[in-house]
C-alpha cells in the first residue's frame, strides 16, 4: 500500500465487503492488511463475524475469534453474542452455552442480546426450563427482559401449545409493566387456535383493541385461520371485509385461509370469486391458495379440471408440490383410472421427486381397490428398496383389503410381518 489507511477507512472496505456478501474476500482483506502491520479494531472484527455467521461460516467465525484473542484485540460482547446466536440458530444449544461460559469466564459481560440468543436456541430444541433460567440469570445479573425476550418464550410456548406456561410468562410481563404488543398478542392467538380454543383467541383479539393495540395483517390471518377450523366462515368474512375497511390489505396467506375454509364448507364458488379478487388486487397465489381449490374438485369427482389446473398454474410459474400430485394420484384411483395414476407415479419418482410412504399408500390403495394384490406387494418391497419404510396405514391397506376379499393367508403374514416390525 502507498498510503497508510487508517482504521476508519479499514472499517469502512471490510463492511462494505461484507454487506455485498464477499465474506471470502473480506477475511482475505483482513490477513493482507494484518500481514503488513496495520490494525483493525474490535468493530471490524465485529462485522467480520457477523459477516461469516450470516453465510454460515460458524467455524470460520470461532477460527477468527481464537485467532484474535489475547493477540490482535480483546474480543467483546458483540463478538461472543454473534457466534452465540448463530449457534443457536443452527441448534447447537451445548456449544452455545459453552461459549457464554467461557465469556463470563474471561470477564466479559453477556448483554440482552446474549441472552435473547440463548433463549431462542433452547426455545428451539423445547428446552423451556433452561429457556426460562436464563431469563432468572438475566434478572440476577440486573439485566431488564424486554418485549422481545418475552415475546421469543411466548410464542415458542403457542407453537407447542403450552398455553397454560404462556399465561404465566405473560403474567411476569405484566407484573413487570412491560408493555404487551401486537406480536405478544398474536403468537397467543395463534397457540389458542393451535389447541382448538378458538374462542379464547378471540377474546384476546378483543382485548387488544380495547388496549389500543391495532390488530395487523397477520394478526387477522390467524384470526380469521382460527373462524375456518371451526366452520364459522361467516364471521370469517365478516373480519375480512372488517380488516378491508381498516385499508389493512389481506396477504396472500389470509386469502390462502379464507379460500380453504370456503372450499371446506362446500362453497366453492365464493372460493373462486375470491380468487379473481386475488388477482385483480395483484395479491400472488401460490401453491398451497390452489391446493385447496383442488382439493374441491378433487372431492366432487372434477379430477380433469384438477390436471387442467396443474397445467395452468405450472405454465404461470407455480410448481405444484407433492400435496398437489399426492392429491391428483388418489383423485385418479379413486375415480378408477389407475392407469393414470401410475403413469404419474413413476413420473414422479423417475423426476427425483421426494415420493414419500403417502404417495406410496395412496397407490398401494388404488391396487386394493382393484384387487391388484401381486402388484401391491411388489410396490411396498419396492418402496423398501426405495429407502421409504412402510409405516401403519400401509400394512392396514393390504391386510384389511386381503380379508375382504378372504385372502386370510396372505393377510395374517403380513400381520404377522406388521407384528414384528412393531407397528402394532
Amino acid at each position: 500500500m502507498g498510503y497508510k489507511p487508517d482504521t476508519i477507512t479499514l472499517n469502512t472496505l471490510v463492511k462494505g465487503m461484507c454487506l455485498k456478501g464477499e465474506v471470502r474476500k473480506a477475511l482475505n482483506f483482513h490477513d493482507k492488511v494484518v500481514a503488513d502491520g496495520f490494525h483493525l479494531d474490535q468493530f471490524s472484527y465485529g462485522i467480520l463475524m457477523n459477516g461469516l455467521c450470516k453465510t454460515g461460516e460458524i467455524s470460520a467465525a470461532m477460527q477468527l475469534l481464537r485467532r484474535i484473542e489475547g493477540k490482535l484485540v480483546r474480543p467483546d460482547v458483540v463478538m461472543y453474542s454473534t457466534i452465540i446466536d448463530s449457534l443457536c440458530k443452527d441448534k447447537r444449544v451445548i456449544d452455545a452455552y459453552d461459549l457464554y461460559s467461557e465469556m463470563i469466564g474471561k470477564g466479559i459481560f453477556p448483554n440482552d442480546v446474549t441472552y435473547n440468543a440463548l433463549i431462542y436456541g433452547y426455545c428451539m430444541v423445547g428446552q423451556f426450563k433452561e429457556a426460562i433460567g436464563m431469563i432468572d440469570e438475566m434478572v440476577l445479573k440486573s439485566i431488564k427482559p424486554n418485549i422481545y425476550t418475552f415475546s421469543i418464550l411466548i410464542d415458542a410456548l403457542c407453537k407447542e401449545g403450552k398455553m397454560k406456561e404462556a399465561k404465566n410468562v405473560l403474567a411476569v410481563m405484566v407484573k413487570q409493566r412491560v408493555e404487551i404488543d401486537v406480536v405478544t398478542y398474536t403468537s397467543l392467538m395463534d397457540g389458542y387456535v393451535l389447541v382448538n380454543e378458538v374462542n379464547k383467541a378471540k377474546v384476546i383479539f378483543n382485548t387488544m383493541a380495547q388496549r389500543g393495540v391495532m390488530p395487523n395483517v397477520y394478526c387477522y390471518s390467524v384470526m380469521i385461520n382460527g373462524l375456518c377450523k371451526i366452520k364459522m366462515i361467516d364471521e370469517a368474512m365478516n373480519l375480512f371485509k372488517e380488516m378491508q375497511s381498516k385499508n389493512i390489505i389481506p396477504s396472500t396467506i389470509t386469502y390462502s385461509t379464507l379460500i380453504d375454509g370456503l372450499c371446506k364448507s362446500g362453497r366453492i364458488s365464493r372460493a373462486w370469486k375470491l380468487l379473481d379478487e386475488m388477482h385483480d388486487r395483484g395479491q400472488p397465489a401460490n401453491v398451497i391458495t390452489y391446493n385447496s381449490l383442488m382439493q374441491a374438485l378433487c372431492k366432487n369427482h372434477h379430477v380433469d379440471k384438477v390436471i387442467a389446473l396443474v397445467k395452468k398454474i405450472k405454465d404461470q410459474g407455480i410448481q405444484p408440490d407433492m400435496y398437489t400430485y399426492n392429491m391428483l394420484i388418489d383423485g385418479l384411483c379413486k375415480e378408477g383410472r389407475l392407469k393414470d395414476a401410475q403413469v404419474m407415479f413413476q413420473d414422479l419418482l423417475i423426476k427425483g421427486y421426494n415420493v414419500t410412504v403417502w404417495t406410496y399408500n395412496i397407490m398401494i390403495n388404488g391396487l386394493c381397490l382393484e384387487g391388484l394384490f401381486d402388484e401391491a406387494f411388489a410396490l411396498l418391497q419396492k418402496m423398501e428398496d426405495n429407502g421409504c419404510i412402510p409405516d401403519v396405514v400401509t400394512y392396514q391397506t393390504i391386510i384389511y383389503t386381503l380379508f375382504e376379499n378372504n385372502e386370510n393367508d396372505h393377510a395374517e403374514k403380513l400381520l404377522r410381518e406388521m407384528i414384528a416390525r412393531g407397528l402394532l
